[in-house]
C-alpha cells in the first residue's frame, strides 16, 4: 500500500485503460482526480471504485483546449497543492485513411489530444510539483504504434512517436527536480466507444499477437504502478511495453 493518500491525476479516465489505471491505484489506497470529457463516464467509474475507496474528484476536461487543461491543473492546485503522480492516459485511435485524403481538421484533433494535451498538462502539473517540492512521477500512454507504423494509421502512429520522444525530453529536463517521466506502451484492448473500430478489426488484431489475445485489467495498470513506485525510482525516460510481444512484428499463425 505504498500509494495510500498519494494524489494521482488521471487524463481520459472514462475509457478502458484509464479506468483499469483508476481501479489499481484505488484498490492501493491512492486519491484520485479523474479527468474525462464524458461525466457520466466517470460517474460509472466511480460507482465502480465503491464505498472503500478515498475521497475522488473530477473535472471535466476538454483537451483540445489549452485553457481547459490549464483549469484542470488549477483545479488541482487548489485542493492539493501538487499531485504526487500524473498519469497522460486520453488518447484517440481513429482509422483515418490514406493521408491525401486526411481533413486537416481531423488531424489537428488527434495531435491535439494525443500529443499536445500531454505537453500542456504535464508543463503545468510539473510546475505544481516543483513548487511544492514533490519528487513524483508522470507516466505517459503511448503505443506500439510508435515503432510500426500502420496504413490507415499513420497520424496516429505519428502522434505516438513524438509522444515518446516529448516524454524523454520531458524527463531529461525535470530530472533536476527528481520527477521521473517513463512511458507506458498498453497492448491492444477494443471497446472504446470514443475510438470506434470497423467489424473485424479486433479479430484480426489480436491474431496477430504473439501471447495471442488482448489486454486485460492488470496488465497496463501493473506497468503504470511499477513505474510510479519505489522500485522504479532510478528508471527515468524508458519506454515499457505491455503488448503481448505486438510492437515486436506481425505474428502469422499457421492456418
Amino acid at each position: 500500500m505504498q500509494f495510500r493518500d498519494k494524489r494521482v491525476v488521471i487524463t481520459g479516465a472514462g475509457g478502458i485503460f484509464g479506468g483499469w489505471i483508476a481501479e489499481a491505484f484505488a484498490a492501493e489506497g491512492a486519491r484520485l482526480l479523474l479527468s474525462d470529457n464524458r461525466p457520466e463516464a466517470v460517474d460509472a467509474l466511480v460507482s465502480r471504485l465503491g464505498p472503500n475507496a478515498a475521497p475522488v474528484l473530477r473535472h471535466r476536461t476538454e483537451l483540445t483546449d489549452a485553457a481547459s487543461i490549464e483549469d484542470l491543473a488549477a483545479f488541482t492546485a487548489r485542493e492539493w497543492g501538487a499531485p504526487d503522480f500524473v498519469v497522460n492516459n486520453a488518447g484517440i485511435y481513429p482509422r483515418s485513411g490514406p493521408l491525401l485524403e486526411l481533413d486537416v481538421a481531423d488531424w489537428d484533433r488527434l495531435m491535439d489530444v494525443n500529443f499536445r494535451a500531454p505537453f500542456i498538462l504535464t508543463r503545468e502539473m510539473a510546475k505544481l510539483m516543483i513548487r511544492e517540492k514533490v519528487e513524483g512521477s508522470i507516466v505517459n500512454i503511448g503505443s506500439g504504434a510508435a515503432r510500426k507504423m500502420n496504413l490507415g494509421s499513420v497520424p496516429y502512429c505519428t502522434s505516438k512517436t513524438a509522444l515518446e520522444r516529448l516524454s524523454k525530453g520531458l524527463a531529461l529536463e525535470l530530472a533536476q527536480h527528481r520527477i521521473r517521466v517513463n512511458v507506458v506502451e498498453p497492448g491492444f484492448a477494443p471497446g472504446s466507444d470514443v475510438s470506434l473500430l470497423p467489424p473485424g478489426y479486433a479479430e484480426d488484431m489480436i491474431a496477430r499477437i504473439p501471447l495471442n489475445r488482448a489486454s486485460g485489467p492488470g496488465d497496463a495498470p501493473r506497468a503504470v504502478l511499477y513505474l510510479c513506485s519505489e522500485a522504479a525510482s532510478f528508471i527515468t525516460g524508458a519506454v515499457l511495453s505491455v503488448d503481448g510481444g505486438n510492437s515486436i512484428g506481425t505474428y502469422q499463425r499457421p492456418k
